[in-house]
């Protein structure tokens, strides 16, 4: 008997997949746009956050209080629209299905990381200018510092590990929204996998593009930088850690890496795999 309320799971895989070909044939200029706009989007959650937790002592209340907030930037994207990278590594499974090659994936792949950057850096830019890091007498602008000194400070397999984990929550987000047919099904379905994954303290490489730009701008303020090192014992030398070479090696090699294999084989490859003997018989009726 069919269910209609939600959408069950065989279809969204379904519906993925045409989603992956409806992707790939998006000219370039539509594409990068929309890859700005998620970038934006995600951002606009990491920077609020921020600024909800940056007071809080404890971690795990932080967590959650960011984890609260951090999900608007994906719900943005849901009802909205943008291309966000670590849900399209999903794509593999219409790759698997053959309704577009493995060529296709990576051009999406490609122009929406670096659109998602653009996207991101902007809100970084205009946060860090509009003064809100000076908030708490400059606290959230040394929280900033701190926030991106502890990504770049990760070791690979940590970082890659934790962004494995990370793209687990974010795409079943993107899959149990697709599942919901009304707005508030959607913004549920997608919160409480975005909440989990933020107060796992988990890696996302679009949500770090903006961590980390965002203390290495918070840190050309000398009155930042001096907080850091009351409130956190930051030494100078430490802070000199914090750069494009550490934002690059340290974080965004190894949690891109992470996500790609979260997104493609915990969960794009295993739903194929589960669900693509049946698509193919309904098919074929």
């Amino acid at each position: 008997m069919e269910n209609n309320s939600i959408v069950m799971p065989q279809q969204i895989v379904e519906n993925n997949m045409k989603a992956a070909k409806t992707k790939a044939d998006l000219p370039f200029g539509k594409l990068f746009i929309l890859g700005i706009m998620a970038g934006m989007f995600i951002a606009c959650g990491a920077t609020t956050s921020s600024l909800a937790m940056h007071g809080i002592a404890n971690v795990g209340v932080a967590r959650l209080v960011a984890g609260v907030i951090f999900p608007v930037g994906l719900m943005m994207i849901l009802l909205v629209g943008g291309e966000l990278f670590t849900g399209d590594c999903m794509m593999i499974m219409g790759v698997i299905d053959r309704r577009i090659k493995v060529l296709d994936m990576l051009r999406v792949l490609f122009v929406v990381y670096v659109s998602n950057f653009v996207g991101v850096c902007l809100i970084a830019y205009l946060t860090f200018a509009s003064g809100q890091y000076n908030y708490t007498g400059g606290l959230l602008g040394a929280f900033t510092v701190k926030v991106a000194m502890g990504k770049v400070s990760m070791s690979f397999w940590s970082a890659f590990c934790s962004g494995i984990l990370c793209n687990i929550f974010v795409c079943m987000a993107v899959l149990m929204a697709a599942a919901a047919k009304s707005v508030v099904g959607k913004v549920w379905a997608a919160f409480f996998p975005i909440m989990a994954f933020v107060v796992g303290g988990f890696e996302h490489c679009v949500a770090n593009m903006y961590y980390i730009p965002a203390g290495i701008l918070a840190k050309t303020n000398d009155g930042y930088v001096q907080k850091a090192m009351e409130e956190y014992g930051y030494t100078a030398q430490q802070l000199d850690n914090l750069n494009w070479g550490n934002f690059l090696y340290k974080s965004a090699l190894p949690v891109t890496l992470g996500n790609i294999v979260g997104g493609m084989v915990f969960v794009g490859v295993l739903l194929v795999l589960v669900h693509h003997s049946k698509i193919k018989a309904d098919a074929a009726k």
